[in-house]
């Protein structure tokens, strides 16, 4: 489990000279190029590791097995399917609700470079096992069944997810047990995922946004953290943003799939109340979604959509905090920026802290693509630089890709099963035991920590395309199973770069092709951040 440390980690930046020289010896040195398209095909493999429910003809983790396929019984619903977000098998609703936003966010802005390498249809099935699970758990237009299973009870266990042996218990939110968190993220997930549908299954992304729009109603109308209606959630998966940022989210991709200005009109009324134009942020994150949900609004003045234009006054603070986030990340926030490792890594917390590089690196990558789009003259306005290109956005959001992909001062890949050297002792309960299909007998709950969880041994699984915790605040990465606030990968780290891949990718075959540099590439004379280079 990715739970949220409960402090912002105290580091200071190093002097700028060294950080460059560092990054530039040790990042570059003897790496060979990044494979996008590589890392693109095993990050969506992963999502089918993390699978629960009665698995596909076409599974491609053979390793994996059926699991969860009596969830939900005990309460007389059907709760089989969805994600395990980690390494255990509980099925947290808000983290998986982020995922499948994230994924379908990607799929929306870069789907034909997704297509042109050959992965739409892998796309569409991750979200599809999301947004079929997210249906089924919305029984009710004010019911939702936000977990199934408990951290506490799960993490006693060391156990196949196809062995099973721990509580199932399945936990809602409704009228008297609000939270608006959760569902207004699965509202946004499912309003997102209706848009990547709209071409391919008309009916089904009717269907996605008819829950999208219930859900959203229930989450304003009933208002409360879900994990003060589920304190099995507090521990784990704690809403400290609570639920503002979540309902404005929604509102923005409720405005994108429908046109209904009412929702945007919730957005610009509740703006200042909610924090929309408030909060300054440094983090993005399945908690924290002030700084995408900015983006999104940044979006239609950058479009010059029609109804945004009537709203251009409240439109540009959410702008000028989305652009606070970007210049930040830059390092051209007049002192407020995002940490950096000495090797380049954005840093914001010990625990887990690739979940954040990922999600800026996706941040970085669609805001660039929105300024390209919106004009030659169209810029990122930072305190220390008025005018910052497109380019410069990107070669920061490719430095984050490479350094997961071995670019970094260990020359080790964060992304499993990618390069030549990568994790092997996953926190991730599946991965670390025999596979049940070489060998079905069963394994109790604790004759796996007894077997399987102390060994020294490489997990017999590879985990292919897991992005990891990821190193400290000094690029220092210790792999061993039992340190899972750095070996144990989450969904939420991964599904940022399915979209961050496949752009990288198609400009780095542009760019081959053409041989020059490909739209929003690396430019004569740009100006580059730290750490980044143009290659």
């Amino acid at each position: 489990m990715s739970h949220r440390a409960s402090a912002l980690a105290a580091a200071s930046l190093v002097l700028l000279a060294a950080v460059l020289g560092r990054c530039d010896a040790a990042a570059t040195a003897e790496s060979p190029a990044p494979d996008y398209g590589d890392a693109l095909s095993k990050s969506l493999l992963y999502f089918e590791a993390q699978r629960s429910g009665r698995l596909p003809y076409n599974q491609r983790v053979k390793w994996r097995g059926h699991s969860g396929i009596t969830d939900g019984l005990q309460q007389g619903v059907d709760l089989v399917g969805g994600y395990y977000d980690a390494g255990d098998h509980v099925k947290f609703g808000l983290p998986m609700a982020f995922t499948v936003t994230m994924l379908s966010w990607g799929a929306i802005e870069f789907g034909a470079d997704i297509a042109a390498a050959g992965e739409w249809q892998h796309t569409l099935e991750a979200i599809k096992w999301g947004t079929d699970y997210f249906v089924k758990a919305h029984t009710e237009p004010f019911v939702y069944w936000a977990e199934v299973g408990d951290g506490d009870t799960d993490h006693y266990c060391w156990q196949r997810p196809e062995d099973m042996t721990t509580s199932r218990q399945a936990y809602r939110v409704d009228k008297d047990n609000p939270g608006s968190d959760l569902v207004g993220e699965t509202a946004a997930a499912l309003a997102a995922a209706s848009i990547v549908f709209r071409g391919s299954s008309p009916h089904y992304s009717h269907l996605l946004l008819h829950h999208a729009q219930q859900l959203f109603e229930f989450a304003d109308k009933y208002r409360g953290n879900y994990d003060s209606s589920i304190k099995q959630a507090h521990s784990f998966y704690t809403s400290v943003s609570g639920y503002r940022d979540e309902l404005l989210w929604a509102a923005f991709w409720l405005h994108r799939a429908t046109a209904n200005e009412e929702y945007l009109r919730y957005a610009v009324d509740k703006a200042g109340s909610f924090g929309g134009v408030g909060w300054a942020m440094t983090e993005f994150s399945w908690d924290v979604k002030y700084a995408g949900l900015q983006v999104l609004a940044a979006k239609l003045l950058l479009d010059g959509d029609p109804q945004g234009a009537q709203h251009r006054a409240v439109l540009e603070q959410y702008r000028a905090k989305a652009e606070h986030y970007l210049c930040a990340c830059l390092g051209r926030n007049n002192g407020s920026n995002v940490h950096r490792s000495p090797g380049g890594m954005l840093y914001v917390r010990e625990w887990n802290n690739l979940q954040y590089a990922s999600s800026a690196s996706f941040l970085l990558t669609v805001y660039s693509h929105y300024l390209a789009g919106a004009g030659a003259g169209a810029r990122l306005r930072c305190p220390d630089a008025p005018a910052v290109p497109p380019s410069e956005l990107l070669a920061l959001a490719r430095s984050q890709a490479d350094y997961i992909l071995g670019r970094n001062p260990l020359r080790l890949s964060y992304m499993v099963g990618y390069g030549a050297r990568f994790p092997v002792h996953v926190h991730h309960r599946a991965a670390s035991i025999v596979s049940h299909k070489a060998n079905s007998r069963f394994i109790g709950c604790m004759q796996g920590f007894d077997d399987w969880f102390g060994r020294g041994r490489p997990n017999p699984n590879v985990l292919v395309g897991a992005i990891v915790g990821g190193p400290n605040r000094r690029d220092d990465f210790r792999d061993n199973r039992k340190n899972y606030m750095q070996t144990e990968a989450c969904t939420y780290n991964t599904a940022p770069m399915v979209a961050v891949f496949a752009r990288l990718h198609h400009l780095s075959t542009t760019a081959a092709a053409e041989g020059s540099s490909a739209e929003e590439g690396c430019r004569p004379g740009t100006a580059l951040p730290l750490s980044a280079k143009c290659r």
